[in-house]
């Protein structure tokens, strides 16, 4: 490919990938090496992990959320708002839904995830389905909604005070951790007694938080139901409706908060686009480029990497998505340069799960955390990747006391 004497990378999603893609490939190449642009629909970036928090009510949505100009030094990085409708990969053009069509020479595809229904009927009409700021804003205000309307009509319906989470994986239950821990306070303040509210999650396979430790899922089991939590483990759900949802064996629950947290698949411009895909996720080669394509990186939730020990691919986590990015900015580097590029190798440093209050659970290296430790060190995670992102000054804005 005939490159101009400055090529031009643009990176697609301002998520955990973009963004330190954004950060890194500015430090990597001096400002005359390289024209960088990076689009997202939104002027600032999220923390996906942390929308459990503000979803329940228990943090502002605000904390979430940084501007991008705060983060991403626009003196070195053109941005432009806008969102991505399709990517032409032979014509190395990006068409944009306002901007119309954007031209590069390296491209950086990080455009995050949409949900999975695997199938199941009702979910975008009758379900909280969106893990944004605006999603959790809203979830938030019905949920408040709910318990101000329950004692203001003649006779009660059980279902404003029945919550379902379809899903056990790590967004269901670090949602209904934090749910649960603000029950009492809602009650409270909305002269409700506690024993009116009903709280489910549903799951369709044999456990909940599948490929965690057993010994944890049954710690954080048996927490959250002390809070009042049932599970209905390997029992799937066949229908979202606007009373409720219907289980594969018949049952029907009554509610008026349905959240679909089953799991999430590739954006679809994926798919519209043309890659070979599985739900939406590419299948990268070692140095995470898309097959075929010597000038396209995807990243993140559209990528697809096996993981040799257990022949299962990787989860979609933030910190693979971080790790990605950094291994990007290197190899964007070393194309340009004409070096070899580096191999994409995941460094999994521990996996902790929130539950609502000072309650976790984790494992670090080999170890298992339980409680407040794992709490701790929840939050010490998060803390770490504004430090990637941002250094000192943005943990100190931003960042979570971990005591």
């Amino acid at each position: 490919m005939k490159l101009a004497t400055k090529p031009n990378i643009l990176i697609l999603g301002a998520g955990y990938g973009g963004m330190v893609t954004a950060t890194k490939i500015t430090k990597e190449l001096g400002h005359n090496q390289a024209n960088i642009t990076l689009v997202s629909k939104h002027d600032y970036h999220y923390q996906t992990t942390w929308l459990h928090e503000p979803a329940a009510g228990t943090m502002h949505h605000d904390r979430t959320r940084m501007q991008i100009s705060d983060v991403v030094d626009i003196n070195k990085v053109n941005f432009i708002q806008d969102e991505v409708v399709n990517i032409h990969r032979e014509e190395n053009k990006v068409s944009l839904k306002n901007t119309g069509e954007v031209e590069f020479d390296y491209l950086v595809t990080a455009l995050g995830a949409v949900p999975e229904t695997f199938g199941v009927g009702g979910v975008f009409e009758h379900s909280f389905n969106k893990w944004t700021v605006n999603g959790a804003r809203q979830l938030k205000e019905h949920t408040e909604y709910m318990f101000a309307k329950y004692n203001n009509e003649p006779e009660p319906r059980e279902e404003y005070l029945t919550f379902v989470v379809a899903g056990a994986g790590f967004t269901g239950m670090e949602f209904i951790g934090e749910l649960s821990e603000r029950m009492p306070k809602l009650c409270k303040e909305y002269d409700i007694p506690l024993n009116k509210v009903k709280m489910y999650v549903i799951e369709a396979a044999p456990t909940a938080l599948p490929g965690f430790d057993p010994e944890l899922v049954e710690y954080a089991m048996n927490l959250l139901e002390n809070r009042g939590v049932e599970f209905k483990i390997n029992t799937p759900i066949s229908e979202v409706t606007a009373d409720g949802v219907t289980l594969k064996d018949g049952e029907e629950i009554k509610s008026s908060t349905v959240i679909w947290a089953t799991g999430v698949r590739g954006n679809p411009v994926i798919e519209k686009a043309g890659f070979e895909n599985m739900r939406g996720r590419v299948k990268v080669e070692k140095d995470l480029r898309a097959p075929g394509h010597d000038n396209i990186f995807i990243i993140g939730d559209c990528s697809l990497m096996i993981n040799e020990e257990t022949e299962r691919p990787y989860p979609p986590t933030a910190q693979i998505a971080m790790q990605q990015a950094e291994t990007v900015a290197k190899n964007l580097h070393a194309l340009i340069k004409g070096e070899s590029l580096h191999e994409f190798k995941p460094d999994i440093k521990g996996t902790v799960a929130s539950l609502g209050g000072k309650e976790a659970i984790g494992v670090v290296g080999n170890k298992k955390l339980f409680g407040t430790s794992a709490n701790f060190m929840k939050k010490m995670i998060d803390n770490r990747y504004l430090w990637i992102l941002g250094g000192t000054g943005l943990v100190l804005k931003k960042g979570k006391n971990p005591f």
